[in-house]
């Protein structure tokens, strides 16, 4: 058993000052790990003992499908990564490194190159295949704002699985393996998850899901209909309208609108100078274009224009999705100032094109629909600009931002927003990787086929935080019982002799009954402390032998319900196995 008399620890009782999120702060506070630098984490004896039960059910569900597990080093040459196209396109979020020989490595992010190339030296036909390989390692990235303590860091701990198999068919088959798999996993893990469609981003490949937890501090936006649809808001596309007739539209004219720079502006004055018979303009009226500085992974800056419905802003999220591996910002002052067309608050179509700007349109804004918007002179704008007969652009781009009540693009009714937690990601890779690393086998008639991958990815550690942001209260963590780094904390309170070989007594028998106990047999805290300690740590059973030993009772408390009970010393071993027996479905 453990005995918090020698165990490795050292809780704390007010909060972190950089500690952001519930599951933050308490897993600093109760001492499961430790800050080492922004975003990276030292791991402690409790915060170990969870991590391996989480393992261990990732494990047992991974050999129920068949997936051997292998290890490969977090260290790993550039040219593989290369060939993928990947040294490139993971940017700065790359850690990168050279050894003494100048030659150039990074610390992998994810491991698609090296398990490519080992099946590529092992397997050569295709009675090999299929093989599904995996592993749980240590992965890096140089997130620029790490966050939420394991929610978001720069080193962490995934498990990541590869199948390979002949053909798309069995692609289909080794993915719904795997997608079933999550299921059983987070099912046993006492997670709510939705399943979404994703963006494949760096990644690659076609169909793509997140396994996302709903929880309010989550960083991932995701959309649900009450049809069944369900799509990280990166991934959500947007029904183009019919093309509108514009036979009958005038020709474009420019008005004065001065100070009218904002969209809010620009409405009030329309409405004020220039109303229409029919209805008020609204913001919906008028054409937005917003200046963005994209930076591809080579590193040459150039200005990107995307034009929207001016009452809807544009997403950073999907930007970032839709314009990966680019790195996207703002437009500055700078760049401004180098492009004497663009006149802030008053551009238009026109200027673009002249200035050889790429300009990327909204979907709704389809051909005949009509639109005020810059004229690219201070203080006018340009009205009744018809899409596709006064302006064009260099193409669609599917980034402003989506609502509550927006069309499913199935049709399927109004989307809902809600907030969650990736947990989980699984691609359908193909042949991206394969093709690159030069990864076939002979087939039955002797010609070379292609290798099909796909790739699934699970963060635990972020599984772990998940678990603690979900399982606390206003006194500390409650852990499920199967992930709990013990079963039992049983506390002896006060410095009578007879209480501690009470509780020592109840500690070993409950041991010997195959219950995961820590005994808190420290003497000079207080039976306060003790209390406080315990259920901060977060045991799912807390056993009390204090005052109550007098008259041959026990407390028993239920963490989860708050639920106490006073049992007999002598049934207490018993009563508290059969408690987290049944805890565990058992």
């Amino acid at each position: 058993m453990l005995r918090m008399s020698t165990l490795f620890l050292r809780t704390l009782r007010e909060d972190p000052a950089d500690a952001e999120v519930p599951s933050h702060r308490l897993l600093l506070r109760a001492g499961y790990i430790r800050r080492s630098s922004p975003g990276v984490y030292s791991w402690l004896p409790l915060g170990l003992r969870v991590l391996a039960k989480i393992e261990a059910i990732v494990r047992e569900e991974m050999a129920a499908i068949g997936a051997q597990e292998v290890h490969f080093p977090a260290l790993q040459p550039r040219e593989p990564y290369e060939a993928t196209g990947r040294w490139r396109d993971y940017g700065p979020n790359l850690f990168r490194l050279k050894d003494r020989k100048d030659a150039d490595y990074l610390l992998a992010p994810t491991h698609e190159e090296a398990f490519t190339l080992l099946v590529k030296d092992l397997y050569s036909s295709y009675k090999d295949l299929p093989i599904t390989l995996y592993q749980i390692q240590t992965k890096y990235r140089d997130e620029a704002r790490p966050r939420a303590g394991l929610i978001r860091g720069r080193e962490f701990i995934m498990k990541d699985a590869y199948s390979f198999d002949l053909d798309r068919e069995g692609l289909e088959g080794s993915y719904q393996a795997q997608r079933d798999a999550y299921k059983r996993l987070f099912d046993r893990l006492g997670l709510d998850y939705v399943i979404v469609s994703a963006h494949s981003g760096a990644m690659g490949g076609s169909r793509s899901e997140e396994f996302l937890c709903p929880v309010d501090i989550g960083e991932d936006t995701y959309v649900r209909s009450a049809g069944g649809y369900a799509a990280n808001v990166e991934a959500v596309t947007t029904p183009a309208p019919d093309p509108v007739p514009f036979d009958d539209a005038p020709a474009p004219h420019v008005e004065d609108t001065p100070d009218a720079p904002t969209i809010d502006a620009l409405v009030s004055l329309a409405n004020d100078r220039y109303a229409r018979a029919d209805r008020p303009w609204t913001a919906a009226d008028t054409l937005k274009n917003v200046v963005l500085a994209i930076t591809p992974p080579e590193g040459n800056r150039e200005l990107l224009v995307i034009g929207v419905p001016g009452d809807r802003d544009i997403d950073p999220h999907r930007v970032e999705a839709a314009l990966s591996p680019a790195t996207v910002e703002p437009a500055t002052e700078a760049d401004f100032a180098k492009e004497a067309a663009l006149v802030p608050g008053y551009i238009g179509p026109e200027a673009l094109a002249a200035a050889k700007i790429r300009y990327l349109l909204d979907p709704r804004v389809a051909p005949g629909t009509r639109w005020i918007t810059g004229a690219n002179v201070k203080d006018k704008h340009v009205f009744d600009l018809v899409a596709g007969r006064d302006f064009t652009s260099d193409g669609t781009i599917d980034v402003a931002e989506v609502r509550a009540g927006d069309p499913a693009p199935d049709g399927s009714g109004p989307l809902e927003l809600a907030r969650g937690v990736e947990i989980g990601h699984i691609f359908q890779l193909g042949t991206k990787y394969s093709e690159a690393l030069g990864l076939s086998v002979l087939d039955a008639d002797g010609k070379q086929r292609t290798v099909v991958m796909g790739s699934y990815g699970m963060g635990v550690t972020r599984v772990l935080a998940v678990l603690a942001e979900l399982n606390n209260d206003e006194h500390g963590l409650i852990w499920p019982v199967q992930v709990a780094p013990y079963h039992v904390q049983v506390v002896a309170t006060g410095k009578d002799e007879a209480i501690l070989i009470a509780a020592e007594g109840v500690a070993e028998a409950l041991t010997a009954l195959g219950v995961e106990v820590c005994l808190d047999d420290r003497v000079g805290p207080s039976a306060g402390v003790k209390f406080a300690d315990a259920e901060l740590l977060g045991a799912p059973f807390i056993v009390v032998v204090g005052r109550g030993l007098a008259t041959g009772e026990v407390e028993v408390k239920t963490r989860a319900t708050g639920a106490v009970e006073d049992v007999a010393v002598a049934d207490a071993p018993a009563k508290v196995a059969a408690m987290v027996k049944a805890a565990l479905g058992g």
